[in-house]
C-alpha cells in the first residue's frame, strides 16, 4: 500500500525543517516584548583632564597610551555594557572644580551621542593648569547629589600645587556616604615624565623641575624648615632657596586617593586598563531597578532563517547523482576457453 504524499514528505528532514521554520516565523510575527526588570545605575562620570593625565604609562597594542585615553576607553566600554535604563551624566575636572557637560541621559536610546562625547574628551578642554583634586572631588560629590546620581571620579590624584606640608586634607563639608560611588586612580605606580605642549598643542618635550611648583608654601612651614639655607622665621620661614622635589614627575597617588575615599565615604579602585570599571562600579553604585523589555522576535526570526537555509543547502546535497560504479563480473560464468588451432 502506497503511503499518502504528506506522510511520505514528513519523513524527509528537509520538510520537517521547513515546517518548524514556518512555525517560528509565525511566532515571530505574533510575539510581543516581554517585561523585564534589570538593576541599572545612574552615575555622574567626572574625568580629570589636567596635564598629568597625558602621561603615557599604559600600554595598548604594544604602544604607550596616556592615562586620559585609557580612561576614555574604559568609560566607553563601561557605558556599552550597562543595561538599558541606566543613566550617565558627564563632567570634566581641571583647576579646582568640575564642569558638567550634560545631565543624565539613557545609555541605550542616547548611546551614540554619549559614546561620541567620551571619545572627544581631550586635555585641550582644560581652562586652567592647576589640579586641586581634593576640591574638585568635593564639588563633584555636591554636583552628583544635586543630580540624584552616584559618582565616578577618574583622576591620577596629583595635586598641583601640592598639599601643604602638614599633609592634612581640606575639610569635607558633606556627609560621608551620602553620595555613593567610586574614585578611580589612573596611572602607573612608577614616576613618569609629564609631556609638555606649546600654545598650539604640539608636544615639545617634558615638564622640568623648574616648570612646576615643588612645594606648597601656604600655611605653617615643614618640620625641617629651620635646617634650610636662608631660613628666617619671619621673612623666609620655608628657606630662601627654591624647593627641590619630584612634582614634575607623576605616578598615581593611591595613598592620597584612598584617604579621600575614606573621608567622603566613596570606594576606591585602580584603573588597570580599558576593561577595569564594570565590576568596581557595580559594587560601589546604588542598584536602581529599571523597567525594560526582552524582544524575542529577532531570536525567533533568526532561527527560522537558519532552518530555511539548512533545508535549501541540504537539497542539492541529497539530489547529487551517485558516482558510477564499476561493472561487476559474475564468477559463476566461466570465461570461454581459447580455440585450438
Amino acid at each position: 500500500m502506497t503511503p499518502f504524499p504528506l506522510a511520505r514528505n514528513l519523513r524527509d528532514p528537509r520538510c520537517r525543517a521547513l515546517l518548524i521554520a514556518l512555525a517560528l516565523a509565525l511566532a515571530a510575527i505574533l510575539a510581543r516584548s516581554l517585561p523585564l526588570t534589570r538593576n541599572g545605575v545612574a552615575v555622574l562620570a567626572v574625568v580629570d583632564i589636567t596635564g598629568s593625565m597625558s602621561v603615557r604609562d599604559y600600554v595598548a597594542d604594544g604602544r604607550p597610551v596616556s592615562r586620559l585615553d585609557t580612561a576614555k576607553a574604559a568609560l566607553r566600554r563601561l557605558v556599552a555594557g550597562l543595561p538599558c535604563g541606566s543613566q550617565v551624566a558627564l563632567g570634566l575636572f581641571t583647576e579646582r572644580r568640575p564642569f558638567l557637560l550634560f545631565t543624565p541621559i539613557e545609555v541605550c536610546a542616547d548611546f551614540a551621542p554619549l559614546d561620541g562625547a567620551l571619545a572627544a574628551l581631550d586635555w585641550r578642554m582644560a581652562w586652567e593648569g592647576d589640579s586641586r583634586v581634593t576640591a574638585g572631588l568635593h564639588r563633584a560629590i555636591a554636583m552628583a547629589a544635586d543630580l540624584g546620581t552616584d559618582l565616578l571620579f577618574v583622576t591620577d590624584g596629583q595635586e598641583t600645587p601640592p598639599l601643604p606640608a602638614t599633609g592634612s586634607l581640606p575639610a569635607f563639608e558633606g556627609r560621608p556616604g551620602a553620595v555613593r560611588g567610586l574614585i578611580v586612580g589612573a596611572g602607573g605606580y612608577a614616576l613618569s615624565p609629564i609631556p609638555k605642549f606649546d600654545d598650539r598643542g604640539r608636544e615639545t618635550g617634558f615638564v622640568g623641575e623648574a616648570d612646576v611648583q615643588q612645594e606648597n608654601r601656604f600655611g605653617p612651614p615643614p618640620a625641617d624648615a629651620e635646617t634650610r639655607e636662608g631660613y628666617n622665621p619671619r621673612n623666609a620661614p620655608f628657606g630662601a632657596s627654591a624647593a627641590k622635589g619630584t612634582e614634575h614627575l607623576s605616578a598615581v597617588r593611591e595613598a592620597h586617593l584612598r584617604a579621600l575615599a575614606a573621608q567622603t565615604g566613596l570606594a576606591y579602585a585602580h584603573l588597570e586598563g580599558p576593561g577595569g570599571l564594570a565590576d568596581p562600579l557595580s559594587t560601589a553604585a546604588t542598584p536602581r531597578p529599571r523597567p525594560g523589555s526582552l524582544d524575542p522576535r529577532p531570536v525567533l526570526g533568526g532561527a527560522a532563517l537558519l532552518l530555511v537555509l539548512a533545508a535549501l543547502l541540504a537539497s542539492p546535497l541529497r539530489s547529487r547523482p551517485a558516482p558510477p560504479q564499476p561493472a561487476r563480473t559474475n564468477p559463476s560464468v566461466a570465461a570461454p576457453s581459447p580455440r585450438k588451432a
